[in-house]
């Protein structure tokens, strides 16, 4: 799935979308995908890139995932974790975008007031210990340096501009550090690995805490 692939006649399966890429007039292979087709120059040496990519669907800055049962975390403790979370998929040749989809159904919803908010990637996961079995997959430390329990019902994380990393089957987001303080969550993209043996798509640099408001 994730990857490189040699442009020749093939199908490259990504969740319930299909690629189909078909060898046409001589040094020239056809790429499809439902309604998008393009005609890709083969050059020796150079293959289909097929990477994940932040969810960001109409220029979004931020993902908002909604905890399905919010947490509680003890004074001057931390919690690791993790929860799905949706990806998009871009296609490169040489590095030039060939195609950029989505894998699962897009959903929004404003973050913050009507005057000040800003529309974010809208998801609902389940936090849990282990990685989930999921395409899209977000590891997170949840910091809580106060002398107070602190509830978190939900995560909100820049994400443009994110690196991403990934396996052949699995997208993983950088890894995501929530400090609880002063009432206001600080989230912090940190742009590493969240966990070893994982291809970058990125170089992965850190994006500036944000604070979640609301």
């Amino acid at each position: 799935m994730f990857g490189e692939h040699e442009l020749k006649t093939r199908f490259i399966k990504i969740g319930d979308t299909k690629i189909h890429l078909l060898e046409d007039s001589p040094g020239l292979v056809r790429y499809r995908r439902e309604d998008v087709e393009k005609l890709i120059k083969i050059k020796d040496g150079e293959k289909l890139n097929v990477l994940p990519a932040p969810a960001i669907g109409y220029g979004v800055r931020l993902l908002m995932v909604k905890f399905r049962e919010p947490l509680v975390v003890p004074p001057k403790d931390s919690l690791p974790g993790f929860v799905d979370a949706p990806v998009e998929v871009e296609v490169k040749v040489g590095g030039t975008p060939v195609d950029r989809f989505q894998v699962s159904r897009e959903k929004y919803a404003l973050y913050g007031t009507i005057e000040a908010g800003a529309i974010a990637r809208y998801h609902v996961g389940s936090f849990r210990t282990n990685e989930p079995d999921s395409m899209g997959v977000l590891k997170m430390i949840i910091s809580n340096p106060s002398g107070e329990w602190k509830n978190l019902g939900k995560l909100v994380v820049p994400i443009w501009n994110s690196a991403m990393y990934y396996t052949q089957e699995r997208a993983y987001y950088p890894l995501i550090i929530v400090t609880l303080k002063n009432h206001v969550p600080e989230v912090n993209n940190t742009g590493k690995a969240p966990k070893d043996g994982l291809t970058p798509v990125g170089p992965g640099d850190a994006l500036p805490n944000f604070l979640m408001r609301w």
